[in-house]
């Protein structure tokens, strides 16, 4: 749908509730298009929901695995490594 920006503006709560039911709503400026105002999806995602119905994936709620791993100190600091090679 090409919509003027002066007419978004005036009617901006209605271009943005069509958007979100999922019509592309195309901003036109001197009658080219400036912009594209999309709605966005759900973060649920349909596949991931499968997933956790069926079992094959569980979640509880904390981090996933292995984001606790820790950096171990070896060589030098990258601060160190730009420097030498700025020179």
């Amino acid at each position: 749908m090409l919509v003027s920006i002066q007419e978004f503006k005036s009617h901006l709560s209605r271009y943005v509730s069509q958007a979100r039911s999922g019509q592309l709503i195309e901003l036109t400026s001197h009658r080219r298009v400036v912009a594209r105002i999309v709605g966005v999806p759900s973060t649920d995602s349909a596949g991931v929901s499968r997933l956790l119905e069926s079992g094959m994936a569980t979640w509880q709620g904390g981090k996933p695995a292995g984001a606790s791993f820790k950096l171990h100190e070896r060589g030098k600091l990258v601060s160190e490594l730009v420097l030498e090679d700025r020179g």
